[in-house]
């Protein structure tokens, strides 16, 4: 009869302990998933407010530039014949490949000449190359570089979902192989037209250097930040500092 009596006790106090403790864990998974959804909702409203923005804004771009489009066009076939349009193979978010265009600044054989001119690189870090009397420039290459109009063409990518207007340059397959892992931090987010390093120098700026910009973006992105670098965007390309 003790026996039993003792038994009935130990599992009172059993069942005491485990309940609470049953209570407490779902009281904590309950607010630890309310918190996670919580959070789902707030990256992914802004990632849809991002993508809005783009898609609205690329669009009324395109059909408000579209006489600039066509004159551009015609001077840079006058200039030298062949396709207005240069495309290029690019790395996107998490190491996607896509298409990127902009408008051709450079002869026809720019990349055969490139070769010869590696010994004269003057971008520090080695992974980019830039020449500020880059020979294989035409006339009026170099003017719609200066005035980043050559960029224009890519706000079909961002149409299109390859690209958003604010953030990290796209890189070349070429240049990722060469990236540290840190570096590769750059793939994280959908690449942009305009970033913070081409608000603040431009190819000026070294190579490890827009990569700490990049990533201090990447912690702190948000729709407010990416409007500060558009609006930074208009006097950068006034004033074309760093742009070769």
């Amino acid at each position: 009869m003790l026996k039993q009596i003792h038994q009935d006790k130990l599992r009172q106090i059993l069942l005491n302990r485990y309940d609470h403790i049953g209570a407490t864990s779902f009281i904590y998974q309950l607010r630890f998933y309310s918190k996670r959804l919580a959070w789902n909702l707030i990256i992914r409203s802004a990632y849809l407010l991002k993508r809005l923005l783009d898609i609205v804004a690329s669009g009324i771009i395109i059909l408000l530039l579209s006489p600039l489009f066509l004159t551009i066009a015609a001077l840079i076939y006058i200039e030298s014949p062949g396709p207005v349009l240069f495309k290029q193979t690019r790395v996107g978010r998490w190491g996607t490949l896509f298409t990127m265009w902009k408008f051709r600044s450079m002869y026809m054989d720019a990349e055969e000449r490139k070769k010869q001119l590696m010994q004269q690189n003057e971008m520090s870090g080695g992974v980019l190359f830039k020449m500020k009397q880059d020979p294989r420039i035409t006339k009026i290459g170099r003017f719609i570089r200066k005035a980043s109009i050559d960029e224009l063409p890519q706000l079909w990518n961002v149409f299109k979902g390859d690209m958003s207007l604010v953030g990290p340059r796209p890189p070349v397959p070429s240049e990722v192989d060469q990236y540290s892992l840190a570096d590769r931090r750059r793939l994280e987010v959908i690449p942009g037209i305009t970033c913070v390093w081409q608000v603040s120098g431009r190819s000026d700026i070294p190579f490890p250097e827009q990569v700490e910009l990049d990533v201090e973006y990447i912690e702190s992105q948000s729709l407010w930040t990416d409007i500060k670098i558009l609006f930074q965007t208009i006097p950068a390309v006034l004033m074309g500092k760093g742009a070769y």
